[in-house]
């Protein structure tokens, strides 16, 4: 092959020369032995990795492999998403051992291997040719493949015309991918997210749509398998929105480790203790992101020790509660956010949290639960800004009012006009500060309540990142605030009392 680098040229010879050096054929064989064999591996993905890739087993091949690699197999149309923890083995699994098996299975294999970029695309195409180049045990078992004028990089097919490979980088365009009748079978997206797109909803929704539209599509028969290896550290990405839009989808999730004890999900390859050895490096928040994808925002203004759990005081013993919705209408890009919040003392506690992107009947039928939970003697003032107070809205309400058989009680409201970033800092920062806002503990896995808290620790000069939740969250606590001002810490019901007789123009 032609490299335009170099240093490319150089790592695919020692590539090949590693992946020579791992296989030793038996000249002394019989026919029948090696039938044998052959036979074995195609019905057994842990004896064909430990046969032939001897070169990547410096550990057992652990059984979420074998798992992922028998699913694939058995389903021709299967759409997963592959969400390993870092180091677990995605990409070889998914760009090398599956559509190797695939192949010596009987299966013509035409595969997209998708990368960030063209250029990553290509080098991670260059595993699975290095095999069928360089590995002297699958070329003794099933042929020389190594076909000469179609062995570039990025491209190329073997000379038993039933592998072909093409890279091809995000967002580029598939048209043109056939090969005379041959249209890809499999399309494989590996690692598209990069701390770049993180940052950037809008350019994650236009992959999501290019994945959808035009990548996907390319494959018309009978055979359209598409998997999507990445980690998901991050509280948006392109796979955890192609999650949410594609709910019957394949999620094949595995932690790296117990966050409890500390075991390892490949317990053939790592010791017991590990991921402490991991956390104590790196931190256990970073820890938690890479491999137990647990979504997490480095805070520049709110961070992580601003956040205070603790066991909220009974609902009856709080002055005030409210929650107060910040409207998505269609919740396609925003998110419906509706954060519970009660005034105890001089003290503010985020009790319940709804962050979604979703329909606003949903966000709607979450606070009629949510009331209907509630002990009799505790009261929600719900609060909607005037300004999406609109027939959609009144239209969604009526909906759920049908479905409940009862009115909600919500308060419209009206708020100052000013830069939104100045309102949520300012309106929050301080209590932050003060340590007088406190988060219910029991909601502490919520995943609601995590993507409030990447959205809010998302909250910085010229920040992209959604702010649907802080913003909730700022003008709730604005209203209790003003009650600690106004009031002085008279009785529930009395200040309950008071607090109805000053709201007007409730739904």
């Amino acid at each position: 092959m032609k490299f335009q680098d170099k240093n490319a040229l150089l790592n695919y010879k020692k590539k090949l020369r590693n992946i020579r050096n791992g296989n030793e054929i038996n000249e002394s064989e019989t026919k029948k032995e090696q039938q044998a064999r052959i036979k074995k591996a195609k019905k057994d993905p842990r004896y064909f990795i430990q046969t032939y890739f001897k070169h990547y087993c410096d550990a057992e091949t652990p059984w979420f492999h074998i798992a992922l690699m028998i699913l694939v197999l058995k389903s021709k149309t299967i759409r997963a998403l592959v969400r390993w923890g870092r180091g677990l083995a995605k990409s070889v699994v998914c760009d090398t051992f599956i559509p190797l098996w695939l192949w010596i299975n009987g299966e013509d294999v035409y595969l997209v291997l998708v990368g960030n970029s063209y250029d990553k695309a290509a080098i991670l195409l260059r595993d699975i040719q290095a095999e069928f180049e360089a590995n002297q045990l699958l070329i003794h078992d099933f042929g020389e493949q190594k076909l000469a004028g179609s062995w570039t990089d990025g491209d190329f097919c073997t000379k038993d015309n039933r592998f072909i490979g093409k890279a091809l980088g995000m967002g580029q365009s598939p048209r043109g991918l056939r090969k005379g009748k041959e249209r890809p079978n499999l399309i494989i997206c590996d690692d598209l997210e990069d701390k770049d797109t993180s940052r950037n909803p809008k350019r994650q929704d236009d992959v999501v749509r290019w994945i959808e539209r035009d990548l996907i599509p390319t494959m018309d028969g009978e055979i359209r398998r598409y998997l999507h290896p990445n980690n998901d550290p991050w509280p948006r990405s392109i796979q955890n929105q192609l999650e949410l839009r594609h709910p019957n989808w394949k999620v094949d999730t595995i932690k790296a480790y117990n966050q409890e004890t500390y075991e390892p999900a490949w317990k053939e390859k790592h010791p017991l203790f590990y991921y402490k050895d991991v956390e104590d490096d790196i931190g256990s928040l970073a820890a938690r992101a890479e491999y137990n994808h647990e979504k997490h925002i480095e805070g520049k203004l709110f961070t992580d020790e601003m956040i205070q759990w603790a066991k909220p005081p009974a609902l009856n013993h709080f002055q005030l509660i409210v929650g107060f919705w910040d409207v998505a209408y269609s919740g396609k890009s925003d998110y419906n956010a509706i954060n519970v919040l009660g005034l105890h003392g001089r003290n503010f506690w985020k009790l319940k949290a709804f962050v979604k992107q979703c329909k606003m009947v949903v966000a709607i039928r979450f606070m009629y639960d949510y009331e209907e939970g509630l002990p009799e003697t505790v009261v929600v003032h719900w609060e909607v800004e005037s300004q999406f107070w609109n027939d959609p809205l009144r239209d969604a309400l009526k909906i759920v009012e049908i479905e409940k058989g009862r009115p909600l009680n919500i308060r419209i409201v009206e708020r100052p006009r000013m830069n939104k970033y100045d309102r949520i800092v300012s309106g929050l920062m301080p209590y932050y500060q003060n340590n007088r806002i406190y988060y219910n503990e029991k909601e502490r896995s919520n995943n609601d309540m995590q993507v409030g808290i990447s959205q809010l620790k998302g909250i910085e000069p010229g920040y992209k990142t959604h702010d649907d939740s802080p913003d909730s969250d700022e003008q709730g606590i604005n209203e209790l605030s003003t009650y600690v001002r106004t009031e002085a810490f008279t009785p529930r019901i009395t200040s309950a009392a008071h607090y109805h007789s000053h709201s007007k123009n409730r739904y």
